[in-house]
């Protein structure tokens, strides 16, 4: 049986869009889950469009994830190099090859030439395309003579070599998705596969570094199955049908209200990530968020998008890589898009947060601390992150719900205070802070058990006492359990807490 190698083979041109971090998460669990290989190769024939920095924050931004290869452009590995700039001499034989066996020619019309043609094919509303229909009226090898041609090559005449699109055939392609894609040859444009730079396009470079590398399945996005007949005439002119991978097009990831591609320009614009990672733009200097930086976990993150596309066939919805692994199936991987929900998004993260050790919880917040400027106790973050993580949806949440804990408030919430300060609100606080002086077991239980105690005995409110306590506690009307949050702080805070508020309280 044919050993399972994919890729994953993004273009440098900007930041990884989780489209296509989804098809790296794709091919890495059919890899794992046939016990095959999977490798990175970068994909930069089009150096007009490469963007420093690019390359590293694909890299990063898969790392971060937890999806791991077997070779590829940082690692290496038996089929070096795995970026295409650095193997353009390879791509050069193969276009040798194509023109010799009659299925690829040299075309010499200059850009102005090639714009004018569709100009004047837009007037009459028609389509330019450079084919079958229209090659032997353009300026070619396949209209000039071999002498012609040798002195145009030998000037450094600006050149292209074009695949030769047979006329009136039916290209199929198999694909594992979408079953059998039949095309018209006749609609097909002859596409440009090598460039008089010395560097090939995508089309031919991606075709021959598939079969030199021995990719045996190919799992790419919907945008790419319009290329794919011309791939599968590759393979055969190339004398490679015998070894052509397999094929399998991804679903596209469409924007939430279900109209149109989840693009890489909606970003911050919907109100939401489309990145992996932050991405600041080398050019602008303008910065997209992402959800590494959002406060998503990997976790979460990769069990959302396994499921944007690919439905295991049961109503299992969390999943750990591992389980994704076993469970992956590119038979279940549906045809139509998928809606991209950023509140499921938020829903799974929340799910991975609650199921997180205290200790791992502190330490995401005492990095936050520590961004901050703040310096406590590891034993008192893991007692804060105790009583606060449950209501944590992202991971800055966890300030946010605790803030309060490391920051005695110096303000407090006039709605709240109008509505339960009373003349002799100041008084009660005394009390209070008398009786829970006299504590010495002070746990949230032992606490609770006081207070309610007190409250019963003087006939007392339950709700006046308790957001009266939470008040002076918190600054607002926020926060855990009152009894919890006296726990947490100790009776020596608590105390200062409640002393300072009553004296506050005073002079209202």
């Amino acid at each position: 049986m044919r050993e399972v190698r994919v890729r994953f083979a993004p273009s440098p041109t900007g930041p990884l869009h989780i489209g296509g971090v989804r098809t790296a998460l794709y091919n890495y669990l059919f890899a794992k889950k046939h016990k095959g290989k999977f490798l990175l190769r970068i994909e930069d024939t089009d150096q007009t469009r490469f963007v420093p920095g690019a390359e590293d924050y694909i890299i990063e931004s898969l790392k971060w994830i937890g999806i791991h290869f077997d070779e590829g452009v940082h690692i290496g590995g038996p089929f070096a190099p795995y970026r295409q700039s650095d193997r353009r001499e390879i791509y050069h034989q193969y276009a040798l090859q194509l023109l010799k066996n009659g299925t690829a020619y040299y075309a010499f019309d200059t850009p102005e030439e090639l714009d004018r043609l569709r100009k004047d094919s837009e007037t009459r509303k028609e389509t330019f395309q450079y084919g079958p229909q229209t090659r032997l009226g353009l300026k070619n090898s396949l209209t000039m003579s071999e002498t012609d041609v040798k002195a145009m090559l030998e000037s450094g005449e600006h050149y292209v070599i074009r695949v030769k699109i047979p006329e009136n055939e039916t290209i199929v392609v198999q694909d594992l998705i979408r079953g059998e894609v039949s095309v018209d040859s006749n609609l097909l444009d002859d596409k440009v596969l090598f460039k008089s730079d010395g560097l090939p396009t995508y089309h031919l470079a991606n075709v021959v570094d598939d079969y030199l590398m021995k990719i045996s399945h190919v799992i790419r996005g919907e945008e790419w199955l319009p290329s794919a007949p011309l791939h599968v005439l590759l393979y055969r002119y190339l004398g490679w049908e015998t070894e052509m991978p397999e094929f399998a097009h991804l679903p596209l990831l469409l924007k939430p209200e279900g109209n149109g591609k989840l693009s890489k320009r909606d970003g911050d614009r919907l109100g939401f990530p489309v990145f992996p990672l932050q991405w600041t733009d080398p050019k602008t200097g303008d910065i997209s968020s992402g959800y590494r930086e959002t406060g998503y976990l990997p976790e979460a993150f990769i069990n959302m998008l396994a499921l944007l596309g690919w439905n295991p066939g049961t109503e299992q919805e969390i999943f750990r890589m591992d389980q994704l692994i076993e469970a992956f199936s590119i038979e279940r991987v549906g045809k139509s898009g998928s809606k991209f929900d950023p509140e499921k998004a938020k829903w799974f993260n929340h799910h991975y947060i609650k199921m997180l050790s205290v200790d791992h919880l502190a330490l995401l917040l005492n990095k936050i601390l520590t961004e901050k400027g703040i310096e406590v106790d590891m034993e008192f973050v893991k007692k804060v992150c105790s009583v606060t993580s449950e209501r944590a949806v992202l991971i800055p949440d966890l300030w946010e719900h605790s803030s309060f804990f490391f920051q005695a408030p110096k303000v407090y919430d006039e709605k709240v205070v109008q509505k339960f300060w009373k003349p002799e609100t100041p008084a009660l606080l005394e009390k209070i802070g008398l009786l829970l002086r006299e504590i010495s077991d002070f746990s949230s239980e032992n606490i609770d058990a006081v207070i309610k105690s007190f409250i019963f005995e003087n006939s007392l409110g339950m709700g006046q006492v308790m957001n009266t306590l939470r008040l002076v506690l918190v600054g607002g009307s926020f926060g855990p359990g009152v009894a919890s949050i006296l726990s947490v702080l100790g009776k020596q805070e608590s105390l200062q807490r409640i002393h300072k508020a009553a004296n506050q309280f005073m002079q209202l």
